[in-house]
């Protein structure tokens, strides 16, 4: 750590070690550095999670480095500038830099070669803006790393969690359509953050009226125009950063991060704990049955339950009206359209009332 110290569990910003000028700003930094750390497996891809508190002009800067099978070690890759609220920074991803081993897609960092790489390292800056007093706190941070299945998969045979369905608020993100251009529009753009909301709600964890209280008077569920404004990544000009989400989550839940399951009885073991899972999914035409649009590249959705077949039930915000959130898959179509589109990408977001499943098979 440079200029940085642990306090009560937290990485905080004590004495900065660097100075920093972004966007014509000059920033006092420190810095945190996780232990090398190796899945066990040569992968392809990686997301970090993070958990940070950014006040006033403060923000989060996340970067990744790699190692090769060979030993050869990546330079550093910039993940995400990230701040809590947007008042003094424009929260971003860093897009495509150039790189020997590895590149940023957004929200993934991705390996050049298919060998793939065999071990991470992440950096956490705090910064704050010179002059300032603002402790920036990192709370939480860790990375999900993979390498990706291929071809259809065989539907998992219904677990315990037949017949459990939760109790979770439903939003569509189509009543929304035309809202806040600058942070995406609503509608189709909006799927993330309406399904972030709705986990959200499920726990009683929604923002308070004041923050949201710059949305126009009249507006459907208003708590979903604002988390679209807080996961808004400015470099990719759309609501759908996956750990933005789950870093806005987590401001207002207690925890919430990436992973990847590796089917839908993982997910029963999070309904039998109380957490709704959001995942990640795409299908083409007549590939989901019963889906509110005919298809999509990329869809966000919650799982809520499953049926006392085995079946899911979710709440998609892509139906044109709250009544029509709820909707049950077919598990088999539901699995296909997730875990070899996506490798089975999911959001958990939870509060201290709900702990996680135990015990974990690794991916959380």
């Amino acid at each position: 750590m440079h200029g940085t110290t642990v306090h009560r569990g937290r990485v905080v910003l004590s004495q900065p070690s660097a100075t920093r000028r972004l966007g014509g700003t000059r920033y006092d930094a420190g810095t945190w550095l996780s232990p090398w750390t190796a899945p066990g497996f040569d992968y392809s891809e990686l997301i970090a999670s993070w958990s940070a508190r950014t006040p006033a002009a403060s923000l989060v800067e996340v970067s990744v480095r790699g190692r090769a099978p060979d030993g050869t070690r990546s330079s550093w890759d910039v993940l995400a500038r990230w701040a809590a609220n947007d008042q003094h920074l424009k929260r971003t991803s860093l897009g495509s830099q150039d790189d020997d081993l590895a590149s940023v897609n957004v929200d993934t960092w991705v390996a050049r070669q298919d060998a793939g790489l065999r071990s991470w390292q992440l950096r956490v800056t705090l910064l704050r803006k010179s002059g300032t007093a603002a402790k920036p706190k990192l709370v939480s941070v860790g990375a999900m790393s993979s390498r990706l299945p291929s071809g259809t998969v065989t539907a998992s045979a219904p677990g315990k969690a037949r017949g459990v369905v939760l109790d979770v608020p439903r939003y569509s993100q189509m009543t929304h359509q035309g809202h806040s251009p600058q942070w995406g529009g609503g509608g189709q753009a909006w799927c993330s953050p309406t399904s972030t909301s709705m986990v959200l709600g499920h726990y009683g964890r929604l923002p308070r009226p004041a923050a949201y209280s710059w949305v126009g008077a009249g507006h459907t569920d208003p708590w979903v125009d604002h988390a679209a404004r807080m996961t808004y990544d400015h470099s990719y000009r759309g609501t759908g950063n996956w750990p933005f989400n789950t870093a806005y989550a987590a401001s207002l839940a207690g925890d919430a991060f990436v992973t990847r399951l590796t089917s839908m009885l993982q997910v029963e073991r999070f309904i039998l704990a109380g957490i709704p899972v959001v995942i990640s999914v795409s299908f083409g035409r007549g590939e989901l049955a019963g889906a509110p649009i005919s298809a999509t590249n990329g869809h966000l959705l919650v799982v809520v339950g499953f049926t006392a077949s085995g079946d899911v039930v979710v709440n998609d915000p892509a139906a044109g009206t709250r009544a029509g959130v709820r909707r049950t898959y077919d598990r088999g179509q539901l699995e296909n359209a997730w875990l070899p589109r996506s490798g089975g990408l999911a959001y958990v977001i939870r509060d201290a009332a709900h702990p996680l499943p135990s015990p974990s098979p690794g991916n959380w």
